[in-house]
């Protein structure tokens, strides 16, 4: 039985490696001892101790590095004592509005009213008021003028010079006096 010479081999994985140039160990050697220098802690560590942490989860909130507690200083000193009991919120009761008056009522009260007549007769001589005077005549009379509007009533004085004027046209037209 005679056996074959030689079978062709498969190509195996020991392959001949090439043998590295004297500069190609020189350059792994230089990578190497550079990667040997770094080995100690980064510049700064002492400064920074977080610095060179690295936490298995970004998201997590950083914790404070500081030492001490973390309670709110209050900038402004509120009682002298800090046994005092602190002072409570005062609740205003509500104040109870006053019966609205009639308009009739109140425009008589206005009208009658001694404070804004010395005033106006004041004004009427043609001197000057103060600055809370003029500002009381200012609101009495306007809220006069409210309540004349609300009650219907006009100022007599505009409707009887346009009757008169009316009339006096009237009488020129027709050529009397």
């Amino acid at each position: 039985m005679n056996q074959p010479a030689k079978a062709p081999r498969a190509k195996t994985a020991t392959s001949k490696t090439k043998k590295k140039s004297r500069v190609e160990l020189d350059i792994e050697a230089r990578e190497r001892k550079r990667d040997n220098k770094r080995r100690g802690h980064k510049p700064g560590s002492r400064a920074n101790p977080e610095g060179g942490k690295n936490t298995s989860s970004t998201n997590d909130k950083k914790a404070d590095p500081r030492i001490g507690s973390k309670k709110a200083v209050p900038l402004v000193v509120e009682t002298v004592l800090n046994n005092a009991p602190k002072a409570k919120k005062v609740v205003k009761p509500v104040v109870e509005a006053k019966p609205a008056l009639p308009p009739e009522e109140e425009l008589t009260l206005l009208e009658n009213d001694a404070r804004l007549d010395s005033l106006l007769d004041l004004l009427d001589e043609g001197k000057t008021l103060s600055a809370e005077d003029q500002s009381y005549v200012d609101q009495t009379l306007d809220r006069i003028d409210v309540l004349m509007e609300l009650l219907g009533i006009e100022l007599g004085d505009e409707d009887d010079e346009d009757e008169d004027a009316g009339e006096n046209m009237y009488r020129l037209l027709k050529g009397g006096n």
